[in-house]
């Protein structure tokens, strides 16, 4: 049985953790499935964004603490933990929450671009209950996504919280009553109907533009955005506005 199992549907990739019987804790195999995926998202043109999930109902429960104690890291070199923690995928990637994202599992919820949950999800980073500390990336991001009160809040109790209180402090996205999967792909429909160029430059504007100092944010934007200004597919998105039609995007 497969640790990660991929899935194309309409220019999406759907990456699913299948390891249900360990509610999908990482363990090396888990991230270098991962890794593979996030690869295959950035190298297919025929793919424009990414959903990753997990099986039966549980998203990511965290690292496998059993494959911890014998040794095992759940890491890829240059990639980090889950695979690409540390080195994000280019395009779009969603998380659909069902259940649990707890420990390593909120981490690579948080490293999502965006993020659906079940109305039942649950998640917390409670690695301090076990003398443990959220180093997968979660005490590096939390706080410019949900503010500092509230992510010191949840590393230092360790507490659970819930789809609603995620969606109020703008972690969560949407929030559906059915399977997070199916909520996640009515967003990545309309993620994905758009420019591929456009995508990429939009979402590493984004990321990047923490990094950039006042004098210098335009140009670092102008950078990235010109060349995709510039591309055959921004003609070919005025041509079909104008045409009334949908666009055929090429990638160049």
């Amino acid at each position: 049985m497969s640790e990660v199992i991929t899935e194309s549907q309409d220019g999406v990739l759907i990456i699913t953790i299948n390891r249900p019987e360990a509610k999908n804790a990482v363990n090396r195999a888990v991230a270098e499935g991962i890794a593979a995926a996030m690869e295959q998202l950035d190298s297919d043109r025929s793919l424009n964004a990414g959903i990753i999930t997990g099986a039966g109902g549980t998203f990511c429960s965290g690292m496998d603490l059993k494959a911890f104690l014998q040794g095992e890291l759940p890491i890829v070199k240059g990639k980090g933990f889950a695979g690409f923690i540390e080195a994000p995928p280019k395009k779009p990637l969603i998380g659909a929450v069902d259940g649990y994202a707890l420990a390593g599992g909120m981490e690579i919820a948080t490293a999502c671009d965006l993020l659906v949950a079940n109305s039942q999800a649950k998640f917390g980073i409670p690695e301090v209950k076990r003398a443990l500390v959220a180093a997968g990336g979660g005490l590096l991001s939390l706080p410019a996504i949900m503010g500092k009160r509230i992510a010191m809040e949840l590393a230092l109790t360790g507490d659970f919280f819930s789809a609603q209180r995620a969606y109020e402090v703008g972690f969560v996205n949407r929030i559906t009553e059915g399977a997070a999967v199916e909520g996640a792909l009515e967003l990545a429909a309309i993620v994905a109907a758009n420019g591929p160029l456009a995508l990429i430059a939009s979402k590493r504007i984004l990321n990047e533009r923490g990094d950039w100092s006042s004098a210098e944010m335009w140009k670092k934007q102008a950078e990235i955005a010109m060349p995709v200004m510039l591309s055959k597919d921004s003609k070919e998105g005025a041509l079909a506005f104008a045409e009334k039609r949908k666009p055929n995007w090429q990638g160049e």
